[in-house]
């Protein structure tokens, strides 16, 4: 009988076993699925410490790869506001006002009755040859020229080509000590990224950048477009606002491949036009002032 007992015992026992590790098991997960269980809080807290993440310090210092930037750099002290002054309506008439404005003059007998935009190209000892639009010094007075710190600089004229619409303009200060260079303007091709840099609107928004491409490379302007002659320059859509006129239009590595000159704003039709901007090629900037 015993022996009888024992063998029922041993042959049901593994099944006993497995009922009592299926209860344990039931009772384990019921007990962690509790709100406030241990096995909550350890997977709230790695939850937790997943999302967050582990922030680590590099012990290199990070340096900045934008093109953009770069070139700005090598030209924002290059580039200028030129100031057209006029005698002020308490002054009377002299003699012309664009021959006179070569002379010695009190600029604060005069006022600024329009604002455009220089590039610096050459650096002498005690002062300084600028590129502007002949439009923007036209029949001034006197030429003022303010630079990026915002100091102010009389100018006088060069030379000048009302045809070519470019000015050449000389500051006696020794303040200016970067000068920008001028890109070969036969290897702009259309599609290049480009950067236009001037004083939109005047001294107030100096240094001021805009960026967009090379829409047309080698863009033919008949003389009813210019009200002048028909001539080839770069158009490119970065965005170019009056005081813009005679300022830098740069590649990305910093090199001028045109002067800002003019843009379309209205069709014939009055059709309003955006980003159809025009400068001058370097490569013909280069032969004027030569």
């Amino acid at each position: 009988m015993r022996r009888h007992i024992r063998a029922i015992k041993s042959k049901f026992w593994p099944a006993i076993a497995i009922l009592i590790a299926l209860f344990v098991g039931a009772g384990v997960v019921l007990v962690s699925s509790l709100p406030n269980s241990w096995y909550q809080g350890r997977l709230a807290k790695a939850t937790h410490t997943n999302a967050a993440g582990t922030a680590t310090i590099a012990s290199v210092a990070y340096l900045s790869n934008d093109k953009a930037e770069s070139a700005f750099s090598k030209v924002k002290n290059a580039v200028v506001t030129v100031q057209n002054l006029q005698k002020s309506a308490s002054l009377e008439d002299g003699a012309d006002a664009f021959d006179s404005q070569n002379k010695n003059n009190d600029t604060n007998n005069y006022e600024t009755a329009s604002q455009g935009s220089g590039v610096v190209l050459k650096i002498h000892n005690n002062s300084a040859d600028i590129i502007t639009n002949y439009h923007v010094i036209a029949n001034s007075a006197a030429i003022q020229v303010v630079d990026a710190n915002g100091d102010k600089a009389d100018a006088k004229i060069l030379k000048t080509d009302s045809s070519q619409d470019l000015a050449l303009i000389r500051v006696k200060s020794a303040a200016f000590k970067q000068a920008a260079s001028l890109a070969d303007s036969d290897k702009v091709v259309t599609g290049e990224a480009v950067l236009a840099v001037g004083s939109p609107l005047g001294a107030a928004y100096s240094s001021t950048m805009t960026k967009g491409i090379v829409s047309q490379a080698k863009r033919s302007l008949t003389a009813s477009e210019t009200n002048n002659k028909a001539v080839t320059v770069i158009q490119t859509d970065a965005a170019i606002n009056q005081g813009n006129s005679g300022g830098a239009l740069i590649d990305e590595s910093g090199r001028v491949v045109g002067i800002s000159s003019s843009k379309i704003t209205s069709s014939a039709q009055n059709t309003n036009i955006e980003g159809m901007g025009f400068a001058i090629p370097s490569n013909q900037v280069s032969a004027f002032i030569s």
